[in-house]
């Protein structure tokens, strides 16, 4: 009894690696896949999780089987919750996970889930940043969600050490509500720490398109407007293009 388990783990995790294996004729790396999931157990899943991980040599290839892996954890439901949790905690891209996430639970579950990710991500410098960028950048677009729940999730990350973080951040941010939003971005520009003129020009292209009043801030913002925002002037308390 021991002995067939074990080569049924064996053969579970042959099946694995050929899903996984980026230098596979796309057929037998789908047939892979395919037995994963008819095979429907948290391994497998978890298994099939790790396509994500890969990039295969067609993209086109590579894109749809990432796809189609979005899709079948989707069908799973709630048995796909346990292999996709255990794969993004350790995982460096979660941008397809966080797709079929949003689709299989509840939002408020799909918050916690969050939320237990951004605890391993606390702003500041990292080796890797990807994992947070595909997090914030996942908030910034999914629907049914109020700014009330995805605000205060993202404005910690205008001050990240990274700056494509603190890009993707602000880009995030102007999905949602101006007015709960204008101050952040009015505050991240005036900030003295910041170097990057442009990420400011990002901010400044946000804070002008949307009109958002600089309130108290309006005195610091002149002395700013140089190099890549030498383009923006303060009129009337807002940021204009010239």
């Amino acid at each position: 009894m021991v002995f067939g388990l074990f080569n049924k783990d064996k053969a579970l995790q042959r099946t694995i690696e050929r899903a996984t294996n980026k230098l596979a004729q796309q057929a037998d790396r789908f047939g892979a896949l395919e037995k994963l999931r008819d095979d429907g157990t948290e391994e497998a899943l978890f298994g099939l999780c790790k396509r994500w991980g890969i990039t295969a040599t067609v993209g086109v290839q590579d894109e749809q089987e990432k796809a189609w892996v979005v899709d079948v954890m989707i069908e799973k439901g709630a048995a796909a919750l346990a292999p996709m949790r255990r794969y993004m905690k350790s995982s460096t891209q979660l941008a397809y996970p966080l797709k079929a996430l949003g689709e299989i639970v509840e939002k408020q579950r799909a918050l916690e889930l969050v939320d237990e990710l951004l605890a391993d991500e606390p702003p500041g410098y990292t080796r890797d940043p990807e994992r947070r960028k595909d997090i914030l950048h996942w908030l910034g677009e999914w629907k049914g969600v109020t700014s009330e729940d995805v605000v205060p999730r993202l404005v910690p990350y205008l001050a990240d050490f990274d700056e494509n973080v603190r890009w993707s951040t602000a880009d995030s941010l102007a999905h949602h509500d101006l007015a709960q939003v204008g101050p952040h971005l009015v505050r991240a520009f005036v900030r003295p720490e910041e170097e990057s003129g442009r990420y400011r020009r990002r901010l400044a292209e946000i804070l002008s398109e949307h009109k958002v009043p600089l309130g108290e801030y309006a005195a610091q913002v002149p002395p700013l407007l140089v190099g890549p925002v030498a383009n923006f002037a303060v009129k009337d308390g807002v940021l204009v293009a010239r």
